[in-house]
């Protein structure tokens, strides 16, 4: 048990990579009805489903576009949308998941945010999303996405360029494969989570600020390259971030991203691939030197079909980090909280992470969707000597159905009214290195099987 008090006083350094997975898929979502009005488009012509944020390759096009196309001359470019759900679990967590919870069977709100969003002109759009977090009773500031787009010709292939203004590395990609906008679309703080992910799967988020130039060519390649940097302390206490998690960005964090895009199968193929280099002050603490570099790279694939009225769609991604936490090792041994071994025997490690999901959507109206998630990191017993067998490592799978009455059609309650209700069902096989007792109490992964009942409206 000493060992494991000095590695939960290292996780406090090593925040990267203990990052819950929770905060890293359960981030806000995103659906917003001004883009349908503005477009004069239903939300199924843009979202899988009748509902965000899933992209057809109509809603890919506009997103690229910089969210431009008009048919109106002026609409309101204000949307709102907010989540409730109820959360059961196989066994009661050990403790609440927030202060404000008990153990098991929460039924809460989840989050409620507001939207800024359009387009100006034909060269200018964007949104601008701030969230009220019901787990932290607290507004920040959420998903940010501004852009300035041209277009053109190159060998008679039609091209659209642009620059865009965000704060997140992938919220501003057009797939539903990469971090920021991939399956599932909607989650709970309240749920239980691994501990481990990549730094590319929302860990960064709303905590820095970046700008990448892209190039959409002929409707099929797509290549984008940019870099990311931490504002100032103030500026994220001022958005409501935390200033500290998980660090400082030393320099500039540098992304890229290319794509193709093509009609196989009777549908929409794309494959792609990115990085994502950054080199951490762990919670901005420069006293040792040395910083924590990630290195994330990663592969992905996706293909949409349509049936008559229907929707099929596949998705998948793989990430591979390499970490060298050389700056959280130096103030965990200076503390006294790690013991003093080589270095790079304690900083240098790896993770592995793999997801796949597939939906069939009857009617834009009744959606079915099967996930499978994979997450491993090499062993370590100086940083993973918490756990049982040395290594956070997760899997499992989960399956949704959902019901979106207004996706497709004219809503009761006005033209920018639209709802998903729906049922979540998450089972692990393996929940921080093991299936069974790992946490050394007599947890099991399956003790953490997750039941999700949620509500998900916007106007």
């Amino acid at each position: 048990m000493a060992q494991r008090a000095w590695v939960n006083r290292f996780s406090l350094f090593a925040g990267v990579s203990f990052v819950a997975v929770a905060f890293g898929v359960h981030r806000p979502a995103s659906a917003v009805p001004a883009f349908a009005e503005q477009t004069g488009q239903p939300c199924a012509s843009c979202h899988v489903g009748g509902f965000g944020p899933q992209l057809t390759p109509f809603g890919r096009v506009f997103k690229l576009g910089g969210y431009t196309l008009r048919v109106k001359p002026f609409n309101v470019p204000l949307s709102a949308m907010a989540v409730a759900s109820y959360v059961h679990t196989r066994k009661a967590q050990e403790e609440p998941p927030t202060d404000h919870s008990k153990t098991n069977n929460n039924t809460s709100f989840d989050q409620g945010s507001v939207f800024i969003a359009g387009g100006v002109g034909s060269h200018f759009g964007g949104f601008s999303q701030i969230t009220y977090s019901g787990a932290d009773h607290a507004w920040s500031w959420d998903n940010l996405d501004l852009r300035a787009v041209g277009t053109g010709k190159i060998a008679d292939k039609d091209l659209i360029y642009g620059i865009t203004l965000n704060n997140s590395p992938t919220v501003e990609d057009a797939w539903n494969t990469t971090p920021a906008w991939g399956y599932p679309y909607t989650g709970s703080d309240y749920a239980p989570g691994p501990d481990i992910a990549p730094l590319i799967d929302g860990t960064l988020a709303q905590g820095v600020l970046g700008m990448s130039g892209y190039a959409w060519l002929d409707s099929k390649y797509y290549i984008e390259a940019g870099g990311y940097k931490t504002p100032h302390r103030r500026t994220l206490n001022w958005l409501g971030v935390d200033p500290g998690d998980p660090g400082d960005i030393n320099g500039i964090a540098p992304y890229g991203r290319v794509a193709v895009q093509t009609e196989a199968a009777g549908g929409t193929v794309e494959g792609g691939a990115f990085i994502l280099k950054a080199a951490l002050w762990p919670g901005r603490d420069r006293s040792s030197g040395l910083t924590d570099r990630y290195a994330d790279y990663g592969v992905d694939a996706s293909w949409f079909k349509p049936l008559k009225s229907d929707t099929v769609t596949l998705q998948g991604r793989y990430t591979h980090e390499d970490q060298s936490l050389n700056g959280s090792c130096a103030l965990g041994m200076a503390d006294g909280s790690i013991p003093t071994v080589p270095l790079s025997q304690c900083a240098d490690n790896s993770l592995d992470e793999f997801k796949v999901d597939g939906s069939y959507y009857w009617h834009n109206a009744v959606g079915l969707t099967v996930s499978a998630f994979d997450t491993a990191a090499s062993t370590n017993p100086i940083i993973y000597g918490g756990y049982r067998t040395m290594r956070p490592d997760s899997s499992g799978w989960q399956l949704q159905l959902d019901g979106t009455p207004f996706g497709g059609r004219k809503s009761p309650f006005g033209p920018r009214f639209n709802m998903r209700v729906g049922v979540q069902y998450t089972h692990y096989t393996r929940f921080n290195g093991a299936r069974f007792n790992y946490d050394f109490s007599g947890r099991n992964a399956p003790d953490n099987d997750t039941f999700r009942v949620f509500t998900w409206v916007a106007f």
